[in-house]
């Protein structure tokens, strides 16, 4: 599909210059929230306007764009960018009777808000392009990229996945019973009870079809919905036969959640694999949001390349004595949106 050259993310844990996955971050009222750096070079004016996803998305942007100044496009995965300041611009309609509204919460507000703020800060005229499909927007932001490498392998694109916790939608969400209702420390996460952890982060990428300089090849990516974990297990035996020719993949990086509801299906897609087969899970580090998948990805290309290495707590079967030769990712949101992206060293 195509070559990641270079990958930044803003995530709950020290992912950010520089990466410690050693130590983890508890979560505040069953809620990981982003840790955002303390220097950010960006003007405070500029700062002031930018709600929450969107700044974390340009922050991860930036060291990308500084090693790929001109990309040929920006394609971004979303669910819920721009919600919170939504909220704050119904609000201003209902207290100013619509009138004298601030239009930057309009502006700020859009799901295209992050790819048109690194386009109109970096001054970039360039394809840029928004996809919003819940727990599939990134899978569908990474294959619109995918054609656009497939047309111009020669050129390089910024590809990324972000979400935020707002208020709205955290509250829509726990009361229809997706968080668990106890106070959960890093250590129980993956406690066999009913919901999940509320989570968000932005991860970026610099892709191309050219292999110099690569850090890792994302060899294939499918999706499916179903709430039925048989023909998710079916799908993913195809999709391995198709693309390892039967072989099995170095590493399960796996979406696993906490939710009891959702660990049938997990566990269902692990049994399609050979039992040394190591198994990670990394949503400890992130929690549960609609692009988790790019966290995933991000993580992923870390290990592959070797700069991270996995710590204990990451793996819940096996051991990774090396950087593994390909990852396969499985994820599910809210147990009906399912992907898998299969990643091989350069």
């Amino acid at each position: 599909m195509f070559y990641i050259h270079q990958a930044s993310c803003i995530s709950p844990q020290h992912t950010f210059a520089p990466v410690n996955l050693e130590s983890l971050l508890t979560p505040v009222n069953n809620q990981l929230r982003v840790i955002e750096p303390d220097v950010i070079p960006l003007p405070g004016n500029v700062l002031r306007r930018m709600g929450r996803g969107v700044r974390m998305s340009v922050i991860a942007g930036m060291p990308l764009l500084k090693e790929q100044s001109s990309p040929q496009g920006i394609i971004i995965g979303t669910a819920n960018a721009g919600m919170q300041e939504s909220g704050k611009f119904l609000d201003q309609i209902i207290e100013y009777d619509e009138d004298t509204l601030s239009p930057a919460n309009f502006v700020q507000s859009t799901s295209n808000s992050v790819a048109a703020q690194i386009s109109m800060m970096f001054g970039l005229h360039c394809y840029a392009n928004t996809h919003v499909h819940g727990g599939l927007a990134f899978e569908n932001a990474l294959l619109d990229a995918a054609m656009l490498v497939s047309e111009q392998p020669e050129g390089t694109f910024l590809l990324g996945g972000a979400d935020e916790i707002t208020n709205y939608n955290y509250s829509i969400d726990q009361l229809a019973g997706w968080y668990k209702a106890e106070q959960i420390d890093p250590g129980d996460f993956y406690a066999p009870t009913p919901g999940t952890i509320a989570g968000e982060g932005a991860a970026l990428f610099n892709i191309s079809g050219k292999a110099d300089g690569a850090k890792a090849r994302l060899v294939a990516a499918e999706m499916l919905n179903t709430a039925d974990e048989t023909k998710v297990a079916e799908r993913l035996a195809a999709f391995l036969q198709k693309h390892l020719s039967g072989k099995q993949p170095s590493l399960l990086l796996s979406g696993e959640n906490g939710d009891i509801r959702s660990l049938k299906c997990y566990n269902t897609c692990e049994g399609v694999l050979v039992e040394n087969v190591p198994v990670a899970r990394f949503k400890h580090l992130c929690g549960e949001y609609p692009t988790a998948s790019a966290f995933a990805l991000w993580l992923a290309v870390a290990l592959a390349s070797g700069e991270v290495t996995a710590p204990a707590h990451l793996m819940k079967r096996g051991e990774l004595s090396a950087a593994p030769d390909s990852i396969l990712v499985y994820n599910s949101y809210k147990n009906y949106q399912h992907s898998f992206m299969l990643m091989e060293k350069a």
